[in-house]
């Protein structure tokens, strides 16, 4: 695949994350009174453009015979939950800016030590010097973000 094409549809999955707890921020605010009620509407919402998607485009309901799934594989949607609410709770607290940033240099964290230890099928790749100095630079300018 096209690699500008793969960083575009990067930065635009970025985009979603403020867009979204923004929505979300102001539905709390104007009809759930809850983050967690905000977040159960959003992924509703979310859920039923799935069906739909998954319906029109016709994808089969994979079978469970001979699946090597294992439980933890199905907390994924439980870790999205936990990060809506969170975000639609922090976004009107912190600003957009510094609540992308402190949720990035997290990100980059939980990477780096995923991608060091060789966790959840990432391939393993050794934390360095530069990639710690990435991270400082990331909380850096979260902490500049934040400041001013």
């Amino acid at each position: 695949m096209n690699t500008f094409f793969l960083i575009g549809l990067a930065l635009l999955a970025g985009a979603t994350l403020p867009t979204q707890a923004g929505i979300n921020a102001q539905l709390q605010l104007h009809w759930a009174k809850h983050p967690a009620m905000a977040s159960l509407v959003s992924f509703s919402v979310g859920t039923l453009a799935l069906v739909l998607y998954c319906v029109a485009a016709r994808i089969p309901l994979p079978s469970f015979a001979g699946s090597t799934t294992h439980w933890w594989h199905w907390v994924g949607g439980l870790l999205g939950a936990v990060f809506v609410t969170v975000v639609t709770f922090l976004a009107p607290r912190l600003g957009a800016a510094t609540m992308v940033g402190l949720v990035i240099a997290g990100q980059m964290l939980a990477s780096v030590s995923l991608d060091h230890f060789g966790l959840l099928g990432y391939a393993e790749r050794p934390l360095s010097l530069m990639r710690l100095v990435g991270v400082a630079m990331l909380v850096g300018g979260v902490l500049i973000i934040r400041r001013y």
